[in-house]
């Protein structure tokens, strides 16, 4: 008696690439050589891309010259540290630099937390007109510059806040919360709305919920809030140097205009300042960038 063995039929969904022996070829989701070294040189390309003006901002800052942007190959046998000497010696960087992290810095706690109760009321609490209140903000943000520099001067004027840095704070979180709100309402959504009942089930009022449940969890969203808080105040030329009067009171971004005039550019002297300038913003970048990514792409989808 013979017995005939049968062969199981094989899974209709499965792809042939699956179970292709070793050799011939790559399974699915493998990319080849080919693919490998084309996508590491493109990645390649575009560091270099993006790494070139930093690089040739910091060479420029090494002439001796203000001229030397002109002839920037005769750079590399006079290279020298002087711009820095010069621009930490005898210009008001200093002064530039506690005007621009008072005011970026108090734009960061004052925008954060304005944004942040301000995008957890709409995402938790339903009171008339919440859904006109965030396309307003929204419409605040299509005004250009020059249309409101006019009415917020008068406003600051009667306040007797020109050439303080509370107003310009304050000019600065007009355009940074708006934004911001927008940013962490939809952060807030993602966060399931059982942990605020299990709050209040501990007794917790609605603050206190905010503050000790639903802020911790936020952390990713406040953080890329908190960068474009302070992104928006340290590189603003407009508001800045119309509210702010005295040499002393200027901005990173205004002071750098001192070295251009209308008969001489110290072009050399303003590459050096520039590269320091980036130093307070790189190490902002640095503290939050843990954060930064995940605040990104969290707040684009719900659930």
């Amino acid at each position: 008696m013979s017995t005939t063995t049968v062969k199981p039929p094989a899974p209709a969904d499965r792809d042939p690439a699956d179970t292709a022996p070793a050799g011939q070829g790559p399974r699915r989701g493998e990319r080849g050589l080919a693919g490998s070294l084309t996508s590491h040189g493109i990645l390649v390309v575009a560091s270099l891309i993006a790494l070139f003006p930093i690089a040739w901002l910091v060479y420029l800052s090494l002439g001796p010259d203000k001229d030397d942007y002109l002839h920037p190959g005769g750079i590399l046998g006079k290279m020298t540290f002087d711009n820095y000497s010069f621009v930490l010696q005898h210009t008001p960087f200093f002064d530039w630099l506690w005007s621009t992290l008072l005011v970026s810095l108090g734009t960061t706690v004052i925008g954060v937390l304005v944004a942040a109760t301000t995008g957890y009321a709409v995402s938790r609490m339903r009171f008339p007109g919440y859904r006109k209140f965030m396309w307003v903000l929204l419409v605040t943000q299509m005004f250009p510059v020059a249309v409101l520099m006019v009415p917020m001067y008068e406003i600051l004027s009667e306040l007797q806040l020109i050439d303080n840095y509370l107003g310009l704070i304050l000019v600065y979180c007009s355009t940074a919360v708006p934004y911001c709100a927008w940013l962490l309402k939809g952060y807030f959504d993602t966060i399931p709305f059982e942990i605020d009942e299990a709050g209040r089930v501990d007794g917790l009022s609605p603050f206190g919920t905010f503050a000790r449940l639903i802020l911790p969890l936020a952390k990713p969203g406040l953080a890329v809030a908190a960068f474009y808080s302070f992104i928006t105040a340290f590189g603003e030329v407009a508001f800045a140097s119309t509210f702010m009067l005295s040499d002393t009171k200027y901005t990173f971004a205004v002071g750098l205009q001192s070295f251009v005039s209308e008969h001489d550019a110290q072009r050399n002297l303003m590459a050096a300042t520039a590269v320091l300038v980036a130093i307070p913003v790189s190490a902002f970048f640095y503290l939050v960038q843990r954060n930064l990514v995940t605040g990104l792409t969290a707040g684009g989808t719900k659930g």
